[in-house]
């Protein structure tokens, strides 16, 4: 553990900077949930159907998906049993590993998709893009840049 004489404390205003940037994630991810929500669906499921959209064949392995939308694989193999049951995608054995499982995006979850995407997007400029000025929020994709770039 480290010795609190070597912390490197934040001051106040990074302190309150990072406290913004908890609430204000939580904030967006709660906003954007709720108006999926009105769709049937939510903000995981949503973005396992785009990452099944944007995928050759509109498949990808289970393994893919769970790293794409980081999702551990238990709680990804939730989620693609409720969209299964929904009839949103469906399993497929991995045609170069027959012990691979594929999920499958099916024209219902494309059409479903196809009919949240734009309130979804509509959302996303409400609560994030449209209340930054334009260099700030470059500034903001620079920092999540840097921040996906730190190694675990």
């Amino acid at each position: 553990m480290a010795n609190h004489d070597e912390t490197l404390w934040l001051d106040a205003e990074q302190q309150r900077i990072w406290r913004n940037w908890l609430l204000a994630t939580a904030r967006v991810d709660y906003y954007l949930d709720r108006d999926l929500r009105t769709r049937g669906l939510d903000l995981a499921e949503y973005e396992i159907l785009v990452v099944l959209s944007e995928s050759e064949g509109r498949r990808r392995r289970m393994s893919e998906v769970a790293d794409m939308v980081h999702q551990s694989r238990s709680r990804l193999t939730h989620a693609i049993s409720r969209m299964e049951k929904s009839g949103w995608v469906e399993r497929c054995a991995a045609p170069d590993d027959r012990r691979g499982v594929m999920a499958m995006l099916t024209d219902k979850g494309y059409a479903l998709l196809e009919e949240a995407a734009p309130s979804h997007v509509a959302a996303v400029r409400r609560i994030l893009v449209d209340v930054a000025d334009p260099d700030d929020f470059r500034a903001m994709g620079r920092v999540m840049e840097a921040i996906l770039a730190v190694e675990d």
